[in-house]
């Protein structure tokens, strides 16, 4: 949708293919008991620029609020905080040799301007060599973890300092405590009012309709929806993952299919709860024990006030997956029924009947991991082999974590580039990820 945005700005006449009923992808929201939120949990950090930058031509700044959140650990069956530098001098599973070890890992980090040397190396070698492999054990794998799931040991170092860099810049920005901000309703504002600031620029948008195909020639692109029609364009914009690209487009050649099949995506299985209690004051918790099923616990009331959600408490229980892992064949409820037990276990003091309301959201493509040389040997192209066909989706994030300013950012700088690159063209498709 910025891609859009962007390129109706530069004088083009764009059209969103949506498979979904509405735009947003893993932005979109949805009902839980009486209440609309995300599917997914999502913040802004102060120094998510290009985000805030869109918010506000949106006319969303007035509807932005920031507050200050902490962050806990779940270790040997006891939570702990690591929210300030106090914190970090206490934090018990480190000596102090390890704490100066991590602290001097997060400074040199921060200090790296060039991340292209840091594909060379996995993320777990390159963080035991600066921190220690015992901080490594305790307090680096379990945040991989927690963002990687089964594919941790594939990512390179690139992908942890891209996490490391984004939070010192808000750390920074937010006088060196963690301030984290919403818009009021969520994306549920937000996305709406982005569609209808597209719609009275001219963009057009067709949803409800998977594309089947997509090919292109000298004159055009056509791209076939799933009720047998097609349309007609002067130029494909691909926005979808990977594997769909492949499965889109036949006429790829073979080295590009190769490229395109050689990015390794993880997904989520992420159930979302109302509680009538809050649990504790973090609004992540970083989890270390093996047994628990689910990789952190997000607390979205620790940032949004009980009252958004009728006075109970928002829960969210992300698993990141690979493509191979049998959770995706569980049903929600099976979900529930391994995920509620361990928070219980968790927090003794919660009980069942203190559930209100739960849902269970899942993506199956979610995040490229930058695997080793994924500049060199994965980073998607943005021209394809085929005629007036183009890539720009999240894998070609690759100094960088997904969320949605880097998102902002990746549209914006893609627009830029693509312009030089078209035909004044009549009508310009931007296929959106469901």
């Amino acid at each position: 949708m910025t891609l859009a945005h962007r390129l109706r700005a530069a004088g083009l006449q764009p059209t969103v293919l949506e498979a979904a009923p509405q735009p947003g992808g893993l932005a979109s929201s949805q009902n839980i008991g009486a209440c609309r939120w995300d599917r997914f949990y999502h913040v802004i950090l102060l120094s998510d620029r290009e985000l805030l930058a869109l918010l506000s031509e949106l006319g969303l700044g007035e509807k932005l609020n920031w507050g200050y959140t902490r962050s806990g650990f779940y270790t040997d069956g006891s939570f702990y905080s690591l929210s300030s530098s106090l914190d970090f001098v206490r934090f018990p599973p480190l000596n102090v040799w390890e704490k100066g070890r991590l602290a001097w890992t997060i400074l040199q980090a921060s200090r790296i301007q060039d991340p292209l040397p840091l594909e060379r190396e996995t993320a777990a070698a390159w963080l035991c060599r600066l921190s220690g492999r015992r901080t490594y054990q305790r307090l680096w794998r379990p945040l991989l973890r927690s963002k990687l799931g089964e594919n941790a040991d594939r990512a390179s170092a690139a992908f942890i300092w891209a996490i490391i860099a984004r939070m010192y810049a808000a750390r920074r920005s937010g006088l060196k405590r963690e301030m984290f901000g919403y818009v009021d309703g969520g994306y549920a504002t937000i996305l709406p009012r982005l569609r209808e600031m597209l719609t009275r620029e001219g963009v057009d948008f067709v949803c409800g309709q998977p594309v089947t195909n997509v090919s292109g020639w000298d004159g055009g692109a056509q791209v076939r929806l799933a009720d047998g029609s097609s349309l007609d364009f002067d130029t494909v914009v691909l926005t979808v993952p990977c594997p769909q690209i492949v499965k889109l487009c036949p006429d790829l050649e073979s080295g590009e299919r190769s490229r395109l099949e050689s990015v390794v995506y993880q997904g989520i299985v992420c159930p979302s709860l109302l509680l009538h209690k809050p649990l504790r004051s973090y609004y992540v918790t970083s989890i270390t024990e093996e047994w628990v099923p689910f990789t952190a616990v997000i607390e979205m009331t620790a940032l949004v006030g009980p009252e958004r959600f009728g006075g109970s408490s928002l829960v969210y229980l992300p698993r990141y997956l690979s493509q191979s892992s049998p959770v995706w064949q569980k049903t929600d409820t099976e979900i529930m029924n391994e995920f509620v037990p361990a928070l219980l276990r968790m927090y003794p003091d919660l009980r069942e009947s203190d559930i209100v309301a739960w849902q269970v959201a899942r993506a199956r493509e979610v995040l490229a991991v930058s695997t080793l040389n994924y500049s060199r040997d994965s980073l998607p192209p943005t021209r394809t082999s085929i005629e007036n066909v183009f890539i720009v989706n999240s894998a070609q994030i690759s100094a960088g974590t997904l969320n949605v300013n880097e998102t902002v950012a990746l549209a914006n700088r893609k627009a830029a580039e693509l312009l030089p690159l078209l035909r004044q063209p009549r009508r310009f498709s931007v296929e959106a990820e469901a």
